[in-house]
C-alpha cells in the first residue's frame, strides 16, 4: 500500500494506527512529499516497520508514482493520510485482479467520516455499464485515488499520475490513459475504504488546480468536438467565480505544452466518455468535487 502525505503528521499517524489495527495489516510505504513538520522522523519512531520514502520536495499526485516504482508487489493500493481500507478489502482486490488479466484499476466504495455516509462519487461510479471483468462491478472512467488499487505494470505502463497536475482532479487523465491502453478500470462496492477529511474548507488554490486540470485533461485527450463541449461545460459551471477564470488562465499558460503532448484517446474511449458527459457524470471542478483525491499534498 502506498500512502502519500505532506505536513499532516498527526493525521498520518492516526491513519497508520488504523491500518495496523487489523489481524493481517498490509505492508505500507509512506511517500512524504517534502514535509517540514517532522513527519518522517515521527513515523520512523512510531512505526519502524513502515517503509518511508522521503522525496524532499512536493510532487503532488506524482508522489504516488514514486511509491509504485518502489513497491515490489504486482498490485498496489492507494491511501491518503486521512483514508484507510476496511479489513479484508485488499485481499479481495488481489482475488479480483488475479481473475481478470486486463483489469488495470479497481475503485472501491468510499464512506466519509464522521457519520460513515457514502461519498456521492460512488453512486456515479455504480451507474456505469456492467463490468465483464469484475462480477457485480461497473466499468468507469473516473475514480477516487484514495480508494483505488492498481495493477503495477498497467499503472507504470501509462506513466501514472501526471507530474504537472498536482492534487485535484488528476484521476480522469489516468483513467483515460489506462482505457486507451486496453486496460479495464472498474468500480466494485465489495472493496470498502474510509475517508475522514479535514473539516477546514479547501483553499482557492486547490479549486483553481481542479479547473485547470479538467481543462488540461480535455485538451490533452478528448476529440475536437468533445474538447469544445467540455471546455464550455467547465467554464459555464462556474463562470461567475474568480476561481474558474484563474483556472482558465493557468490552463492557457500551459497551452504550448498541451499542444505538444496532445494524444487523443481511442474513438471507443471517447464514445464512452462522451456518453458519461451526456448523462451528467463528468467531474465538476468548480463545485470543489471532482473524481479526485483528498490528501492536501
Amino acid at each position: 500500500m502506498v500512502v502519500v502525505t505532506r505536513n499532516r503528521r498527526a493525521r498520518l499517524l492516526r491513519t497508520l494506527a488504523r491500518l495496523h489495527a487489523t489481524p493481517r495489516p498490509p505492508p505500507v510505504l509512506v511517500v512524504d512529499n517534502g514535509s517540514s513538520d517532522g513527519t518522517v522522523d515521527a513515523v520512523r519512531r512510531a512505526w519502524p516497520r513502515v517503509r518511508m520514502l522521503p522525496l524532499g520536495r512536493n510532487l503532488g499526485a506524482a508522489g504516488r508514482t514514486e511509491g509504485v516504482l518502489a513497491a515490489t508487489t504486482p498490485y498496489v493500493a492507494f491511501s491518503d493520510d486521512d483514508s484507510w481500507w476496511e479489513p479484508g478489502a485488499l485481499r479481495r482486490a488481489v482475488e479480483l485482479f488475479d481473475a481478470a488479466p486486463r483489469l488495470g484499476l479497481l475503485a472501491g466504495r468510499m464512506t466519509v467520516h464522521p457519520g460513515g455516509r457514502e461519498d456521492p462519487v460512488c453512486a456515479a461510479m455504480a451507474a456505469g455499464p456492467q463490468s465483464a471483468a469484475v462480477p457485480g462491478g461497473t466499468d468507469v472512467l473516473g475514480f477516487l485515488a484514495c480508494g483505488a488499487v492498481v495493477r503495477r505494470s498497467a499503472y507504470l505502463g501509462v506513466g501514472g499520475f501526471h507530474p504537472r497536475f498536482g492534487i485535484g482532479g488528476e484521476e480522469e487523465l489516468l483513467a483515460l490513459d489506462l482505457a486507451s491502453a486496453g486496460w479495464v478500470c472498474a468500480y466494485t462496492p465489495e472493496l470498502l475504504a474510509h475517508h475522514e477529511p479535514d473539516p477546514a474548507p479547501r483553499g482557492a488554490d486547490r479549486q483553481v488546480r481542479q479547473v485547470r486540470n479538467a481543462l488540461w485533461t480535455a485538451w490533452l485527450r478528448r476529440h475536437p468536438g468533445a474538447v469544445l463541449r467540455r471546455t464550455s461545460a467547465v467554464l459555464g459551471a462556474g463562470w461567475r467565480t474568480g476561481v474558474t477564470w484563474s483556472g482558465l488562465a493557468a490552463a492557457v499558460s500551459g497551452l504550448p505544452w498541451v499542444l505538444a503532448q496532445r494524444r487523443p484517446v481511442l474513438p471507443v474511449v471517447e464514445a464512452r466518455r462522451s456518453a458519461l458527459d451526456r448523462a451528467g457524470r463528468a467531474p465538476e471542478p468548480t463545485r470543489g468535487r471532482a473524481w479526485g483525491g483528498t490528501a492536501e499534498v
